[in-house]
């Protein structure tokens, strides 16, 4: 990879940050101290504004605008632990992971991380992916997981440290997670020290609750669940302070809500859902061109962005995203439908992650099926199941496949009443997971947790467009639950011994049917989803060595073959490729299918198995799952 070498140290100078102390006893601030922390917020906006566009620049991503909102309170909140360090846990815990550029700029101001390194934000190797993780990152202090994961974990922290305030910062988006509300009644109940300090931009991904929820108001709700909430202008300094010093000498649980726009003062950004993601690197130059950083700026334009150079054989030159792929495939079933059967017999629920999963292309062509519903994962998917209750109508729901296992219980009471259900997980395995481990969808054979004699669950990971489309058209219709999962990255198309797609014109999928991708004498590779064109160029390079070794495309991940486990059980080996968790995923479970019928080849399976490394594709090698790794371990099996 290149790494832009322009300028040797962090182009702004984070020396100016000043180290003043304040103390809430005293909830008004002098002119020197409001000097001061109005320069230290616009140094650190200015800062990450920087270090978020490099992963912007080289196309990892990066969340610019949660980070850059909340620098106000965690300013405050600095000076606050360095004033009175006895009255506080002094983390900056935060439900909202994708504000991690606080994390690591408040490290590097602590001494513990090199500015010079978020100069690498997110890049492969660097140790500083899109969620924070503990033990990781020095200087951070918290692994942060998903969407509302924070403040129930917060509550016990709270509790192991009495007399003792702890901070969360919060979102308008974290709070629609339902274990918030979980949390917000046991503070209440437990009289908690816990203080939420609640960025309410109104903005997520897909767009602005406000609308998209109409009636939903984060103070109202926890105004119910019993805390005191102190509303106000983020933007406001001086309100700011004096409302998180009142939080502070109020016993017990106490929201601070902040009003502003998403991005303040970011021009093109200011109030729009785009600043949630990584700001684009015209407006992060333009905005640092005003601010006077030009060696920034000079920076930024040095990167080159990493590109992927290894060329995969058995794959053709067509690459495409499945996770959109399925929305256009759905459109086209529902496209044969007339408009009274759609409105009666599917409803699509959305849980703020239309674009990410393909269900823009569904609310574009048909909206009177489609609801955009927050960020409810667990409801919504139940609501989908619910509709799906009755014979002859179906729910889809979809998001990304790290979320499944907070869905485990809805997925079982969909099962228990016999719901049918067409769920999409996208972003599952690693590939192109800049977000790292907390984002991986590792573990989707939950999807399946019923019982043997349970109603219908299928597992479905297609492994190019072609078979994603053909997988949607031959299940749409089915009964029972369909889970179909997809990768966040894109995929080539898959060819076959003869140079022409496999899965192209003419291609029929037939839901419980393993494939033959390449005959082998020598044994199999067994392999699905993007893990597939990885192990067909290992097989194509092995073969060109002189050993004959096959490949087996399983996209019907949860269904034993009969003919296809007879065909390779009397192989000389068989070894699972997969991007799933080594200890859950399918080679947990291919062995003991093939000893159940007798069969005894030599057995390996490959699967991820440690924490992330950042970056995108690199994550693919970095778990020794890249073709090089597929082809070591086929040579250990042979002997």
């Amino acid at each position: 990879m290149t790494v832009a070498t322009s300028v040797t140290s962090f182009p702004l100078d984070l020396s100016a940050y000043q180290r003043i102390s304040l103390d809430p006893a005293n909830p008004t601030l002098s002119d020197e101290q409001r000097s001061a922390l109005k320069a230290n917020i616009q140094l650190c906006r200015d800062a990450i504004v920087f270090f978020t566009a490099t992963g912007a620049a080289r196309g990892v991503g990066g969340h610019t605008g949660g980070p850059y909102d909340t620098v106000p309170e965690v300013m405050i909140l600095d000076a606050l632990f360095r004033g009175q360090p006895d009255q506080f846990v002094p983390i900056f815990f935060d439900e909202a992971g994708h504000r991690v550029a606080t994390q690591y700029l408040m490290a590097t101001l602590s001494g513990a991380l090199p500015a010079e390194q978020l100069m690498h934000y997110r890049m492969a190797g660097s140790k500083l992916p899109g969620h924070p993780e503990l033990g990781l990152t020095p200087g951070v202090q918290f692994s942060s997981g998903r969407l509302g994961h924070m403040w129930p974990y917060v509550n016990g922290v709270a509790m192991a440290n009495p007399g003792k305030a702890v901070f969360c910062l919060g979102s308008d988006g974290s709070q629609q997670e339902g274990n918030d509300a979980e949390a917000a009644r046991l503070a209440v109940s437990q009289h908690l020290n816990v203080k939420l300090l609640i960025d309410d931009n109104d903005v997520t991904i897909a767009g602005h609750p406000s609308k998209y929820l109409p009636g939903f108001s984060v103070a109202k709700t926890l105004e119910g669940h019993g805390l005191k909430v102190l509303q106000g202008d983020g933007e406001d300094l001086d309100g700011l302070y004096a409302r998180i010093c009142e939080a502070i000498t109020t016993p017990g649980p106490v929201a601070v809500i902040n009003k502003r726009p998403m991005c303040p003062g970011i021009e093109g950004l200011e109030g729009s859902n785009h600043g949630h993601d990584v700001i684009p690197l015209k407006l992060a130059l333009q905005y640092l061109e005003q601010r006077g950083h030009q060696a920034a700026v000079d920076y930024l334009n040095s990167i080159e962005k990493p590109k992927q150079t290894y060329q995969f054989i058995g794959s053709g030159d067509t690459w495409d995203s499945n996770r959109n792929v399925f929305g256009d495939a759905v459109v086209g079933m529902l496209g044969q439908m007339s408009e009274a059967d759609r409105k009666a017999k599917v409803m699509v629920i959305d849980s703020d992650l239309e674009g990410s999963c393909g269900l823009k292309k569904i609310h574009d062509a048909y909206p009177e099926v489609f609801v955009a519903a927050g960020i409810m994962e667990r409801g919504n998917l139940s609501a989908a199941a619910g509709f799906g209750m009755e014979k002859g109508k179906q729910g889809i729901f979809a998001t990304f496949a790290a979320f499944l296992e907070m869905c485990i219980s809805e997925i079982t009471m969909a099962r228990l009443n016999y719901s049918n259900l067409l769920c999409h997980f996208s972003h599952s395995g690693i590939d192109d997971m800049a977000d790292n481990t907390c984002h991986f969808g590792l573990n989707n054979f939950f999807a399946d947790n019923g019982l043997d004699d349970g109603y219908e669950t299928r597992l479905y990971f297609p492994a190019d467009a072609g078979q994603m489309k053909a997988c949607v058209q031959a299940v749409f219709n089915d009964p029972g639950l369909r889970f179909i999962f997809s990768t966040r990255s894109k995929t080539p198309n898959i060819l076959d011994a003869n140079g022409n797609s496999l899965y192209g014109d003419g291609y029929r999928f037939t839901p419980g049917m393993d494939e033959v991708v390449r005959e082998g004498s020598a044994g199999y590779i067994v392999s699905f989803g993007d893990a597939l064109y990885r192990a067909l160029d290992a097989v194509e390079r092995l073969k060109q060595e002189g050993m004959d070794v096959g490949l087996i495309n399983k996209p019907t991940l949860n269904v034993v073959d009969e003919a296809m486990m007879a065909k390779v059980g009397t192989a000389p080996f068989v070894l699972v490729v997969e991007a799933f968790n080594r200890k859950t995923g399918l080679g947990s479970r291919f062995g003991t299918w093939l000893l159940e019928r007798g069969f005894t080849p030599k057995y390996g399976y490959l699967g991820t198995h440690e924490e992330g490394c950042g970056g995108l594709w690199e994550q693919y090698p970095h778990q020794g799952l890249d073709p090089a790794g597929i082809i070591s371990k086929v040579k250990a099996l042979m002997g």
